[in-house]
């Protein structure tokens, strides 16, 4: 999916919601565990009832890789019942890859050629190098960690080098890549006072922002520092969304969930 398509969805549906699957066997419904292929069925049933409240869908494939092969073959179904049945859907692997070039080469053929995504997060502690064999694939995106949600983040992303902060370091850098135009980023929305220096630097790319919802972060503070022109965010929300509950009406309740960010979405769309 091209970026003009993402922004014309976003417009469509008047929504720039991304839904997390992470998908916790120990969190979902339980009469689900009957099923020959529980993980699939909970991601079918929460795809199914929140497809038209957003714009894209974000397995986190840890959730998947935990389960061995049953876990990944489940993956596996659930990209291509996104791209056989919902083609106008973005969809993000949250995979957190980055290696040295031939390794990187392995991992963007897994997620953009035999899975099919969209796009795949990316670490960028490597360097350019680990980087560019996803950029490769000039149809795709590749979706750079900048400013993570976590208060580890401050362990090393907000610390100074030769006078600047490193996610800014981060920034800056990854703009000469080859391909630059095909990246994403990342920016946690519990850092959301951080995107009005970090739209400084990035003023037209997209921006993925984990963390609201059950990580607390606040989808007025995220759009009030980080929207621009072309909307240029993907609002992501996990927790807060599939585990709304965890009865038989697990998929409906998602979906009042998701209707709520929504509706939230189309006012601040309305204020462009």
């Amino acid at each position: 999916m091209t970026t003009d398509q993402l922004i014309a969805q976003i417009h469509k549906k008047q929504s720039f919601l991304c839904i997390g699957l992470d998908v916790d066997l120990n969190k979902i419904p339980q009469h689900l565990l009957e099923e020959e292929d529980p993980v699939f069925s909970f991601n079918k049933a929460i795809i199914d009832a929140t497809h038209h409240l957003c714009v894209a869908y974000k397995p986190n494939t840890a959730f998947y890789e935990a389960y061995g092969l049953k876990g990944w073959q489940a993956l596996e179904k659930t990209i291509n019942y996104l791209n056989e049945n919902y083609p106008e859907l973005y969809t993000i692997a949250d995979a957190k890859r980055g290696d040295i070039g031939n390794t990187s080469t392995m991992y963007a053929k897994a997620f953009f050629e035999d899975l099919a995504f969209d796009s795949v997060t990316v670490a960028p502690y490597m360097g350019k190098d680990s980087v560019e064999p996803f950029l490769a694939f000039e149809e795709k995106h590749t979706i750079l960690l900048a400013l993570t949600s976590n208060q580890g983040a401050f362990d090393f992303q907000t610390k100074t080098i030769e006078g600047n902060e490193l996610y800014k370091k981060v920034l800056e850098t990854s703009k000469s890549w080859q391909n630059s135009d095909n990246l994403m980023y990342v920016v946690g929305a519990t850092k959301a006072e951080f995107l009005a220096s970090i739209r400084k630097i990035i003023p037209n790319s997209f921006i993925l922002v984990p963390g609201v919802g059950a990580q607390g972060g606040n989808l007025q503070d995220v759009c009030k520092y980080g929207i621009n022109s072309n909307v240029g965010l993907l609002i992501n929300s996990s927790r807060a969304i599939i585990y709304a509950s965890q009865g038989k009406d697990f998929a409906e309740a998602a979906a009042a969930k998701a209707q709520t960010l929504q509706s939230d979405m189309a006012i601040e769309l309305g204020r462009l």
